[in-house]
């Protein structure tokens, strides 16, 4: 049995901790208060200065106006439907991966998923909007088949999110079919189960923990993120660009919005961990 942690152990260990804890509790846990805090203050409608005045002004009119219900509703499908649609490409992907490619391609394979990581995301969001645009390459490829390309707008915002959060799905995935044994799929084929059988009833309930891993990072990266709407997004109004409008006008209202994706945020991690998926992160 490995021996017990002495005390001085403890302390070391203590004193290794300590600073990069308290600097995430100052810098992350602190600020996020202080956000939080400023949502129950007030802004002069003539000077458009601070006042700290506590009330709940700001979520009643967060809670009641029209428009606020509309955007966190769109912001959430959007979030949704780019968690989908990256979790339907990251699961071929990764199996072909992991099960189909031999030895010697599967860390090409995996360079070549991790590669757009290495590129900026501005690039990356302009790139995109070059190909949406009219004469862009998406439309001249539909041309031929009488269609064209969904331009600047909601479509296109969820086209670029997927592409830009794919790699933090399939990685997950990735390695979880990497630990799958194969003994397991050997079993299932000298039971009589088909292919598809198979994926059902072996592959896909091994996989989902890390799916649900996944979708931590693709659900919540793309209902913060505020730069896509504004480059490809045409009229379309997020959470993230509406906070980001409204902080240098009305920063408590830009604060009770922003509670909105955090509390959002908390509840998919608190069912994700209910799910198990949080140990595949």
């Amino acid at each position: 049995m490995p021996a017990a942690p002495t005390s001085g152990s403890r302390l070391r260990l203590t004193a290794l901790l300590a600073p990069p804890l308290l600097w995430l509790t100052l810098a992350y846990l602190g600020s996020l208060a202080i956000l939080l805090l400023s949502a129950f203050w007030a802004t002069d409608s003539f000077t458009s200065d601070v006042v700290h005045t506590w009330n709940t002004d700001n979520f009643h009119e967060l809670l009641t106006t029209p428009v606020y219900r509309t955007i966190a509703l769109r912001t959430l499908s959007i979030a949704a439907a780019v968690t989908v649609i990256d979790a339907l490409l990251a699961l071929p992907m990764a199996f072909c991966m992991a099960r189909v490619a031999g030895r010697r391609w599967r860390r090409p394979l995996l360079v070549a998923v991790l590669t757009p990581l290495w590129a900026g995301y501005l690039v990356k969001a302009y790139a995109w909007r070059v190909m949406l645009g009219e004469d862009g390459v998406v439309g001249a490829a539909l041309a031929p088949f009488g269609l064209h390309g969904p331009g600047y707008g909601t479509t296109a915002v969820v086209i670029v999110l997927a592409y830009l959060w794919l790699p933090y799905m399939i990685l997950p995935v990735y390695a979880a079919l990497e630990r799958l044994p194969e003994r397991m799929l050997e079993a299932s084929a000298d039971l009589g189960a088909g292919a598809w059988r198979t994926l059902r009833s072996v592959v896909l309930p091994a996989v989902r923990p890390a799916v649900l891993a996944g979708s931590v990072f693709t659900f919540s990266l793309s209902l913060g993120d505020y730069l896509t709407v504004q480059i490809v997004g045409g009229k379309t109004q997020l959470l993230g660009n509406v906070i980001a409008s409204q902080v240098t006008l009305d920063l408590p209202m830009a604060a009770a919005l922003s509670a909105v994706p955090v509390v959002l945020i908390v509840c998919y991690l608190a069912a994700v961990r209910r799910a198990g998926a949080l140990d595949s992160l």
